[in-house]
């Protein structure tokens, strides 16, 4: 069968070929592209351009092994693409969006953290404390809420940043107490 002047089998190829480049460029230019998924998910660039490579790679090797029409095997071509794209999008690009981990965090975003003092804080004076998050131990400089002293190795909790400085004080955690009758 011939389209456009061109047998369906070079027509197919030429598809996949030009669907890829224009998927390598779009992987480049991704930034700047990001908006026009938020329309809605099956307008995605990335869906749409994995759907046409999904066609054109099915045809194209259909095309080459099976004797069935060309119709048929346009029909078969786009039900595998649909397929695949329905599985690339919900097993690979939905949790790769939802995905929001990054090792960058900001001072406020520690206030209300505890952490523990690894420098002790004297009385209108500064001292250090450490805290453990997912990213590793963040070490920073403290002072001690309404000046005070607080010993090593006490438990704090990060009330405000001031200036880079966090302002701590010291940490008891609430526990139930046992009522023995």
């Amino acid at each position: 069968m011939e389209l456009f002047g061109l047998p369906i089998v070079q027509l197919y190829l030429y598809t996949l070929i030009i669907a890829g480049i224009v998927t390598i460029l779009y992987v480049l230019i991704s930034d700047i592209a990001e908006g026009i998924g938020e329309v809605s998910p099956f307008l995605d660039p990335a869906v749409i351009l994995s759907f046409i490579t999904f066609t054109a790679a099915a045809g194209y090797i259909l095309e080459l092994t099976v004797n069935w029409s060309s119709i048929v095997i346009l029909v078969v071509a786009l039900v595998i693409a649909f397929v695949l794209d329905l599985l690339l999008y919900f097993f690979v690009l939905l949790p790769l969006a939802s995905a929001e981990v990054s090792l960058a965090y900001t001072d406020e975003s520690l206030m209300g953290q505890v952490g523990r003092v690894i420098v002790p804080i004297p009385v209108d004076g500064f001292g250090e404390i450490v805290i453990e998050t997912v990213n590793g131990l963040i070490s920073k400089r403290a002072a001690g809420y309404e000046n005070t002293a607080i010993a090593y190795d006490k438990e704090v909790l990060i009330i405000e940043v001031k200036d880079g400085t966090f302002i701590v004080k010291a940490y008891e955690p609430f526990r139930f107490r046992e009522n023995k009758a």
